[in-house]
């Protein structure tokens, strides 16, 4: 699943979406989806990482790879510091575990950021 793949998964699901989610999407060896997982926040303007929980997601589902996906309300697809250092980490833990972070996109009203496209990951 390259990027422009997930933009176009994921895109539907956070058109109308009035607080932040986050969707992680698993994948096998050759890149093909093996799930999905739904994480939604309790603020409208914040989200938490649940870093334990994606990774014990990726070893349960033995995924290769992994594509987040998040929504900013606000309609700034722009990432924050705290988006930037969430995935970085996230991609430190997972590496050791043979886990590739491929990218994490961020919705905004009618656009999205990559991560890896924008060279921050």
């Amino acid at each position: 699943m390259r990027s422009s793949d997930a933009a176009a998964f994921f895109a539907p699901g956070f058109a109308h979406m009035r607080r932040e989610a986050l969707r992680v999407a698993h994948l096998d060896c050759r890149r093909r989806l093996i799930g999905v997982r739904l994480l939604y926040s309790d603020q409208p303007d914040a989200l938490d990482f649940p870093l334990r929980t994606i990774i014990a997601d990726a070893l349960a589902l033995e995924s290769d790879g992994l594509i987040l996906a998040h929504n900013h309300p606000s309609g700034n697809a722009m990432p924050s510091p705290a988006d930037i250092d969430a995935t970085r980490t996230l991609a430190d833990l997972a590496q050791p575990l043979g886990i590739r972070l491929f990218d994490h996109l961020i919705f905004g009203c009618e656009s999205y950021r990559s991560l890896r496209a924008m060279g921050l990951l």
